[in-house]
């Protein structure tokens, strides 16, 4: 018999890019109606790089939440290559930090600040791994020698393995995997409850071909790029297995629809109106629906020692909807993921409808 309605515990989104100002305004309502925790990432202009940022950036989001919403943003610090070990231990301690942004200079939006040598902050990730602050990798190589689609590949070889033998205990989320060489590594350590990945729907849906589809698609475009066939089935087959090492992360990453859709279209996805159908579709379709609570609700707060949230959120399945484009203050467009999803091969179908507790 089909399943028509699952109830499960509401989410925790633990990867999320709201932005700033205007941009914040428009998108955090979509995160909060389905979300009830997301980890916050850093990488603004000028990025969040010490506590007192950080803790003014969780009040300016909490401001920019409509009347009636609850969410909880949980920050992190963007590392520099001058990020004082103390400021980071402060942060953690006094409730400001949840974790800290590992990006590699140069590998994303707004990475120009990021790190240059990993080996360099050795202070940095010797405090996180004393304190039990975790530590969340863009696990992207961004230099000239290296392929573009193989940048996640060579990063894991190069870099993390070796991190990882030199800080063992360092509690380490790669996030938004792309690729089977990443779903294979962090499988293999399955037995170290101190590494994690986060998948997004995105990856989970499309593979590199989406990207030219007609002609170039701006707004499939993301970082990390998307892959192979063979990869995204990959991450399908670790999202939908239920194992604790694997959870939500919908690396949601708003851009006005005049900052894609140009010479040098900004990469990123924003998926925060669409992603839990997606996952859900994905969920269904891989015959795995049982696991989808594991993903969305428990493997997350089981990794960062957080108790699971006390509200509950139903998926109902109706006909697919056609979304329109969300405007800013100043009336630009920002465009959601699958915006016109009745036209879409993906056939999405699930719904999602709140249910808080009494």
């Amino acid at each position: 018999m089909a399943v028509s309605s699952l109830t499960i515990p509401k989410p925790d989104d633990w990867h999320l890019h709201l932005r700033d100002g205007s941009l914040l305004k428009a998108v955090i309502p979509f995160t909060a109606r389905h979300f009830a925790r997301a980890i916050i990432m850093p990488n603004l202009t000028p990025p969040i790089v010490t506590s007192d940022q950080a803790k003014a950036y969780r009040e300016r989001i909490r401001q920019a939440l409509p009347e009636g919403m609850t969410f909880t943003p949980l920050m992190t610090a963007y590392l520099t290559d001058t990020t004082q070990p103390d400021d980071l231990k402060r942060g953690f301690e006094e409730g400001i930090f949840v974790a800290a942004k590992l990006y590699p200079a140069g590998s994303t939006t707004n990475a120009e600040n990021g790190v240059t040598d990993v080996q360099a902050i050795a202070p940095l990730l010797e405090t996180l791994q004393r304190i039990g602050m975790p530590l969340l990798i863009h696990g992207e190589i961004a230099t000239p020698d290296v392929d573009f689609f193989d940048r996640e590949t060579v990063f894991i070889d190069r870099v993390l393995i070796p991190l990882r033998r030199g800080f063992p205990e360092l509690k380490i989320v790669l996030e938004h995997i792309t690729t089977r060489h990443a779903v294979q590594y962090v499988a293999s350590e399955s037995q170290n409850s101190e590494l994690a990945a986060t998948i997004t729907p995105h990856h989970l849906l499309l593979n590199r071909n989406a990207l030219f589809k007609g002609g170039i698609r701006p707004h499939h475009f993301c970082l990390p790029v998307l892959k192979r066939e063979t990869d995204r089935l990959s991450l399908i087959e670790a999202a939908t297995s239920g194992a604790p090492m694997f959870f939500v992360g919908t690396d949601s990453a708003p851009h006005l629809r005049t900052t894609k859709e140009s010479a040098q279209g900004a990469g990123g996805i924003f998926s925060a109106p669409t992603a839990l159908s997606i996952y859900a579709e994905i969920f269904e379709k891989a015959g795995a629906l049982e696991k989808l609570e594991a993903f969305l609700c428990l493997n997350g707060p089981l990794f960062y020692g957080l108790p699971l949230n006390a509200g509950s959120l139903t998926f109902e399945k109706e006909e697919p909807e056609a979304l329109k484009p969300i405007l800013t203050e100043e009336n630009v467009e920002i465009i959601p993921f699958l915006p016109f999803m009745s036209e879409s091969n993906s056939g999405l179908s699930w719904r999602v409808k709140e249910k808080e507790p009494l």
